[in-house]
């Protein structure tokens, strides 16, 4: 709204009011209003949850040894997250921009999935929200997306060509006019474009449609894996808020390149008209989770509860989606990725071990962050587990903090995936 509004103010020579044509400007601005947002509103938000008795109940000691310590905490405090967001994008962001519009759209139809499961478990049925309804809810939004990104005129690239003069001198330069394109990213991999329509070439003229076809079904794969990961890390105090904020940081940067044509061409990346908008997003959205952790550091005053862990997931999936650095989401969202591995490989073992009548497990406890703080006392005599480590039980505080130390690794490594090929 602001945009518009001095936008408008600058027709009529207003100084000052050209500034908000500059990412770098409405993005720092973004980004310390969220962060307020989240803070100040988060106070309230927590004090009205105690005052109506909607907390969190006390978790099983055997899993969480620090459980006691969260008895009566407040949950939902996803709301806090997905409020300090969006206030500043509908303040600050261009909400004609397509690129918004998705993102928005995203936080709130999973934000609201996210409300129903946190609201059944305290009101109706411990167990929440089916799991196969989160599941059609997350494959219904993936199909959306996927489907927007292929009709919608106003997502197009512009795709980076590298030409040979004078001898070995490479040039990179870009088509001049914006196409709807399948292309992504290969990471590592110099020339590292691969359209998804190329892979159905034995289809003849039908191979574009296949490759917008085999891309939404990407789409929708990608927002529901990224999605549940982030809910599976959702485990500990600040876990989930810090490392996403983190991931965000790293898409900021992603998504910042490849909206500025002069720093797509250096680096020899497409060049992706409008997505600077993506930036003022991320920016809002990392606010919110920093401002979030002021409440949900060790320890925690209130939780995100699913109302913010598959946003949030959802979000870091559709950036990569439009930025076209889907195949970066591994690297990125390693954490997150790990999380699902473990409770994959945990679940499959430990059926294969009921076929053989015994107990096996592939570590201690799943997901894996899990693992780092149980006490040895607490498992069961007749468990095989096949990685027995660590140990000891670890101070959730220490758990998270290198969680947070492995994302910023992966997150710079995807950073400089840009330049090593």
């Amino acid at each position: 709204m602001l945009y518009y509004l001095f936008r408008f103010l600058e027709s009529y020579g207003i100084s000052g009011s050209g500034m908000w044509h500059y990412i770098s400007f409405r993005g720092i601005l973004t980004l310390v209003l969220s962060l307020l947002i989240s803070m100040w509103f988060g106070q309230y938000f927590i004090k009205w949850m105690k005052q109506h008795n909607i907390n969190e109940t006390q978790r099983d000691a055997s899993i969480d040894p620090y459980g006691v310590q969260k008895k009566n905490v407040p949950t939902m405090g996803g709301i806090i997250i997905i409020v300090a967001t969006i206030v500043p994008c509908l303040l600050l962001g261009r909400l004609r921009n397509i690129y918004m519009l998705l993102m928005l759209a995203t936080t709130l139809w999973l934000g609201f999935i996210g409300f129903m499961d946190d609201y059944i478990k305290m009101k109706v049925h411990k167990d929440g929200l089916r799991p196969i309804y989160k599941l059609a809810g997350q494959a219904v939004l993936g199909l959306i997306i996927g489907l927007v990104l292929w009709q919608s005129p106003d997502a197009v690239i512009r795709e980076n060509i590298t030409t040979v003069k004078q001898g070995a001198t490479e040039v990179v330069i870009h088509k001049s006019e914006p196409v709807k394109s399948t292309i992504t990213t290969i990471p590592f991999v110099k020339n590292n474009n691969l359209s998804y329509s190329n892979l159905f070439s034995f289809l003849g003229q039908y191979r574009t449609a296949a490759g917008w076809i085999f891309f939404v079904f990407v789409v929708t794969f990608v927002v529901m894996a990224v999605s549940n990961g982030s809910n599976l890390n959702d485990g500990m105090d600040g876990m989930c808020a810090g490392n996403s904020a983190i991931m965000c940081a790293a898409l900021a940067i992603l998504a910042y390149v490849s909206s500025h044509i002069t720093l797509a061409s250096y680096l020899n990346i497409m060049f992706i008209p409008g997505s600077e908008e993506l930036v003022i997003f991320l920016l809002a959205f990392m606010g919110a989770l920093i401002g979030f952790l002021w409440y949900n550091a060790y320890p925690a005053q209130v939780f995100m509860g699913d109302t913010g862990s598959l946003a949030i997931g959802g979000i870091i999936a559709v950036t990569a989606i439009i930025i076209h650095k889907e195949l970066l989401i591994p690297v990125i969202c390693f954490v997150f990725l790990i999380e699902s591995i473990s409770v994959l490989l945990q679940t499959n073992v430990a059926k294969m071990g009921n076929k053989h009548g015994e107990k096996w497990r592939v570590i201690k406890r799943a997901p894996i962050h899990d693992t780092f703080r149980v006490k040895p006392e607490d498992l069961a005599k007749d468990l095989k587990i096949f990685l027995n480590w660590p140990n000891g039980c670890w101070l959730e505080s220490k758990v998270t903090v290198r969680f947070w130390i492995v994302t910023i690794i992966m997150a710079a490594l995807a950073i400089v995936t840009l330049k090593i090929r």
